[in-house]
């Protein structure tokens, strides 16, 4: 926006300004929010919240690899890709974008202002424009690496929570977790468990917060699950198990990207099949008392999908050895609306794939080679007051 723009926008009765914006889609208040920073002010007042459009749609948050605006690609393609959702985070230029569980959104603020030493995390939720900063922690190194998760599910609590991983890693190079860090929003604080096993990598990959119950995939094709976190008010950490991942996965699961997902109130597991013509999807199945095993559930002809059946593909590496790829990725799993969403390498492109049809529709054409995260609006309020930077 322009001086003359502004100024003018300036002079206008918030009522008056408040009651324009009203009358914009969603799509174009957050665009306009990024221009002229001053409107993000009007979603903090309560009597004017309520008037300012607030139909979030569903779609994928994504970051680039520049680190730069955080948009949310629609799953309706005649609404597209909408800029500045997180535009009423204070400073939200300087978010990078971590996770989603169930309508919140976990990112790390950083800027020329915070040092390597500290980690300062964001919980945002875009849907009713709150946001709340978490208390910063501090890693041994100047050069830390993390996977980070946020596990939220408003129909188990209201509160959130957040694991921290700390790899040990040289030159790019995973070999372990040296600790992990749990936050919990009721009590505000970090719990640190420095005796988690070295030897076990968590992957930046799947994850799944199921009933009070978060599933983990780890690079050593296994699933990490954690237990017992209402029991963190006691200052008790949760406890943790594990789970072989399908044993039809070991062949492309250390290259292919597999996906969580419920439905019914099951934990699914969906990946490309070994020529990558189909996808399996499999459902954990509890057949005795603590004893788990994974079920076929379905697959899905890709081969029908994409009209073609040269769908994998061998890339030599720098150290010479031959890895396996497939053209598609598996983005989010959504098998309550009967949905899969997959990025096409070969075409670039966003796809859904209809389970029950069959038919694959375009979302968008261009795509980033980045982590995406399904988004869901959640209208529930963070348990916490607002905080500022």
């Amino acid at each position: 926006m322009d001086r003359h723009k502004e100024l003018t926008a300036a002079k206008l009765p918030d009522d008056l300004v408040v009651d324009i914006l009203s009358r914009l889609e969603y799509k174009d208040f957050c665009r306009g929010k990024c221009a002229y920073k001053a409107w993000s002010a009007f979603s903090s007042d309560p009597d004017y919240r309520k008037k300012l459009p607030n139909k979030v749609t569903p779609g994928l948050l994504f970051q680039g690899r520049n680190k730069s605006a955080i948009p949310l690609v629609s799953l309706f393609q005649q609404i597209g890709e909408i800029d500045g959702i997180l535009a009423d985070v204070p400073h939200y230029e300087h978010l990078e974008l971590l996770d989603c569980c169930n309508g919140l959104v976990l990112c790390k603020y950083s800027s020329s202002y915070t040092t390597p030493g500290i980690c300062r995390f964001v919980v945002c939720n875009p849907a009713t424009r709150q946001w709340r900063i978490i208390p910063d922690t501090h890693p041994k190194t100047d050069d830390p690496c993390y996977v980070t998760i946020l596990a939220f599910d408003p129909s188990w609590s209201p509160q959130f929570y957040i694991f921290n991983f700390h790899l040990e890693h040289h030159q790019g190079l995973i070999f372990g977790t040296s600790k992990l860090e749990i936050f919990w929003s009721e009590s505000s604080t970090w719990l640190v468990d420095d005796k988690w096993d070295s030897d076990i990598s968590v992957s930046h990959r799947s994850h799944l917060f199921l009933h009070g119950i978060l599933y983990v995939e780890t690079n050593g094709q296994q699933v990490v699950v954690f237990e017992g976190l209402e029991e963190m008010g006691d200052g008790t950490l949760p406890y943790h198990w594990f789970i072989d991942m399908p044993s039809d996965s070991f062949d492309v699961g250390a290259f292919a990207h597999g996906c969580f997902g419920k439905s019914s109130g099951n934990l699914h597991y969906a990946l490309p099949g070994e020529d990558g013509r189909s996808i399996v999807v499999w459902t954990l199945y509890e057949y005795a008392y603590g004893l788990w095993d994974w079920i076929v559930k379905c697959h899905l002809s890709m081969t029908d999908a994409f009209g073609r059946d040269d769908l994998i593909y061998l890339h030599r590496h720098g150290d010479g050895e031959l890895y396996w790829n497939c053209d598609y990725w598996i983005i989010a799993l959504d098998l309550e609306k009967d949905l899969v969403f997959l990025s096409d390498h070969r075409r670039e492109k966003l796809l859904s794939y209809n389970i029950s049809t069959g038919a694959l529709n375009e979302i968008q054409d261009g795509f980033e080679c980045c982590q995406y995260h399904a988004y869901v609006p959640c209208y529930s309020k963070l348990p916490a007051q607002e905080s500022s930077v």
